[in-house]
C-alpha cells in the first residue's frame, strides 16, 4: 500500500463509499431505515425460535442474540461486497488509474456505515427488554474496530483471489453458512463443553479458535456483562487483525498486476 497514493486519492475513497451506500438503497422507499429494520426483524424471528432452547440459560437473550448477529452480519456483508469489488468495477479499472485496493476497502467501509446505523436497533432492543445500561457499553468501539479490520483483511484476500477463481463466489457462500453455525450467535459456547463425541469436540475447538467468537464475546462483555476487556483480549484480537490485514495486503499486491488481463 502506497501511503502517498492513499492520501492523494482519499477524496475518491470517500466518493466510492458514498456511491456504494447510495446504490444499495437506490429506489428503496425506506432507504437506510432497513439497516435498523433488518436486524430487528431477524432478532424477533430468531428470538422466537431459539429462546425456547436458551431462555433459561441466557438472560436478556434478545440483546445476547443481537450482539452476535450484528458482528456476524457485518462481517458477512463486508467480506461478500469486498470479494466482488474488483470484478464489479472492471469498467472503471480499465479506463482510469485508481489504487485498486480502494475498491475492496470502500465496499467494507460502506458496510461499516450500515453497521453503525444498525446500533440504533440494538439500542431499541436494550430499552425494550430493560437491559441494564452502564458506562462499559462505550467500550463497544473496540470489538467494532477489530471486526472492521478483520473484514478488510478478508475482503482484500477474497477480492484478489476471485478475479482468477470465480468459483470462490459460490464456495464462499457455503463457507459463510458453516462459519455462521460455528460462531456462537444464538447459542452459548458452554453448550458444547463436556461433549464426548468427536464431532462435538471438533466443533468446540473450531468455535473457540474462531476469530469472530473473540469479537462477539468482547461485544457481549461490554454490552451485557459490564466487563472491561482484558489486555490479553486486546492482544488476541489485535494480533489476529494485524496478521489478516498483512496477509490481505500481501496477497492483493502480489496478484493485482494481473487483474487487468482477467476482469
Amino acid at each position: 500500500m502506497n501511503f502517498a497514493n492513499t492520501k492523494k486519492y482519499l477524496p475518491l475513497l470517500k466518493e466510492l463509499v458514498s456511491r456504494d451506500v447510495k446504490i444499495k438503497y437506490r429506489r428503496s422507499f425506506l432507504g437506510m431505515m432497513w439497516t435498523v429494520l433488518n436486524p430487528l426483524g431477524m432478532m424477533v424471528v430468531m428470538t422466537i425460535v431459539f429462546s425456547t432452547f436458551f431462555k433459561q440459560a441466557i438472560p436478556h437473550f434478545p440483546v445476547y442474540l443481537m450482539c452476535g448477529q450484528l458482528i456476524f452480519n457485518f462481517f458477512s456483508e463486508a467480506s461478500n461486497m469486498g470479494m466482488s469489488s474488483i470484478i464489479g468495477n472492471a469498467g472503471l479499472i480499465k479506463k482510469v488509474y485508481v489504487p485498486k485496493y480502494f475498491f475492496p476497502i470502500s465496499r467494507v467501509l460502506s458496510s461499516f456505515v450500515n453497521l453503525v446505523t444498525s446500533f440504533i436497533a440494538l439500542l431499541i432492543v436494550i430499552i425494550v427488554t430493560r437491559t441494564p445500561v452502564h458506562l462499559t457499553m462505550l467500550l463497544v468501539i473496540f470489538p467494532v474496530i477489530y471486526v472492521l479490520l478483520f473484514s478488510m483483511g478478508v475482503g482484500l484476500i477474497l477480492s484478489a483471489i476471485v478475479v482468477s477463481f470465480r468459483d470462490m463466489i459460490h464456495l464462499y457462500g457455503v463457507l459463510l453458512t458453516a462459519w455462521m453455525y460455528l460462531t456462537p450467535i444464538f447459542y452459548p459456547t458452554s453448550m458444547l463443553e463436556g461433549a464426548n463425541t468427536r464431532v462435538a469436540r471438533l466443533a468446540l475447538f473450531i468455535v473457540t479458535h474462531n476469530p469472530l467468537t473473540l469479537f462477539v464475546d468482547m461485544m457481549r462483555d461490554v454490552i451485557l456483562y459490564n466487563n472491561i476487556p482484558t489486555l490479553m483480549d486486546h492482544v488476541k484480537c489485535g494480533s489476529i487483525c494485524l496478521v489478516v490485514v498483512a496477509i490481505g495486503l500481501f496477497v492483493f499486491k502480489k496478484l493485482q498486476d494481473g487483474f487487468i488481463l482477467k476482469i
